[in-house]
């Protein structure tokens, strides 16, 4: 049986997370390899996730940014900030998932695995962003 996609979610996040790492410690990695090792089953759904954070990084920190206070995406733990860049990622650029499902999701994930201060600085963010758009 297939992952839900809140499972493939998760998996992105690792994806995300793991790449975080090896870049602030200037270990080179290949992107295709950290998505092959984390999926049992190639999945189009992790790979429009990984490739479109990457791609759209800059945008997507720049969009975060600007909608904290006194605070910025890198002070986030790694897990919170690959959290809260794969839902501002769906609402910005996936239309096949409604917003407010992005949203759900990413408090979801952050419940499981950030903090209750990091969680409710994601929400805050993705409904800033969510009003905005």
């Amino acid at each position: 049986m297939g992952k839900t996609r809140s499972e493939l979610r998760e998996t992105a996040m690792v994806i995300l997370y793991q790449a975080d790492i090896l870049k602030n410690n200037n270990i080179a990695f290949n992107i295709e390899n950290l998505i092959t090792d984390n999926l049992e089953i190639d999945n189009e759904f992790v790979r429009n996730i990984v490739y479109g954070v990457i791609t759209h990084l800059d945008h997507i920190d720049e969009i975060a940014n600007s909608h904290m206070r006194n605070w910025t995406i890198n002070r986030l733990d790694k897990t919170g900030a690959a959290i809260l860049r794969i839902g501002i990622y769906e609402i910005l650029y996936e239309e096949d998932t409604p917003n407010i499902v992005a949203i759900n999701e990413a408090i979801e994930l952050a419940k499981k695995y950030s903090d209750d201060s990091v969680r409710k600085m994601i929400n805050a963010v993705l409904d800033k962003i969510n009003n905005e758009n």
